[in-house]
């Protein structure tokens, strides 16, 4: 998997075999400390304590049959190259669900581009029409969101605001949805779901 949208496409799609029927998918750039963070959070049955420390190991699966996700990993292994951290949390049962958490060092020369978020998320809601994806990206004070739930793209500017698991948290699942086309026509409407490549936002050397 060359970029992060490859390994989010593959969490998420693991959520969704998992029971998901809500996917939250966060993404913060923060140019003043040289961050970046990666947080996927769904609503599936979530994983006991045991699978929660095998999840990163690229030869364990839950599955009974069918190929084996490699999205934690793969994702679990890059931030560890970029000096970055990573983390699950997760309590088994039905919609107790899984909260994934990966930050980089953005300008480190080892850090993946983000790549297609755009065609991500079609993928996803054309795959899944019956799951409801939200998708925010955030840098410096403007805030990019889509939200299948409405099938709805939206832009703000953040003053003074600060950004948390919390604040991203949208409507129950209980809104009523906008059809997937509706919604996939909304995340290929804007190019910010495909940044700058990653070359072009660090420093010179």
């Amino acid at each position: 998997m060359e970029d992060f949208s490859l390994h989010i496409l593959d969490i998420a799609e693991n959520a969704v075999a998992a029971g998901a029927r809500k996917v939250d998918i966060r993404i913060t750039e923060d140019e003043d400390r040289d961050l970046m963070t990666i947080e996927i959070v769904d609503d599936g049955k979530g994983m006991d304590e045991e699978a929660v420390k095998k999840a990163t190991d690229p030869f364990f699966t839950t599955k009974k049959r069918g190929r084996v996700g490699l999205g934690l990993p793969l994702l679990s292994q890059a931030a560890r190259e970029c000096d970055g951290q990573f983390e699950i949390k997760s309590r088994p049962g039905r919609e107790r669900g899984t909260a994934v958490k990966a930050t980089f060092k953005r300008c480190h020369i080892d850090r993946k581009p983000l790549g297609d978020m755009a065609q991500t998320l079609a993928t996803l809601v054309a795959g899944h029409p019956e799951v409801r994806f939200t998708y925010a990206y955030r840098k410096g004070e403007t805030e990019y969101s889509l939200d299948t739930g409405f099938g709805s793209f939206s832009k703000r500017t953040l003053e003074k605001e600060s950004f948390t698991a919390e604040s991203a948290e949208t409507a129950e699942r209980k809104t009523p949805r906008a059809s997937a086309s509706s919604a996939i026509s909304a995340v290929k409407s804007s190019a910010i779901f495909t940044p700058a490549p990653v070359w072009s936002q660090r420093p010179d050397s």
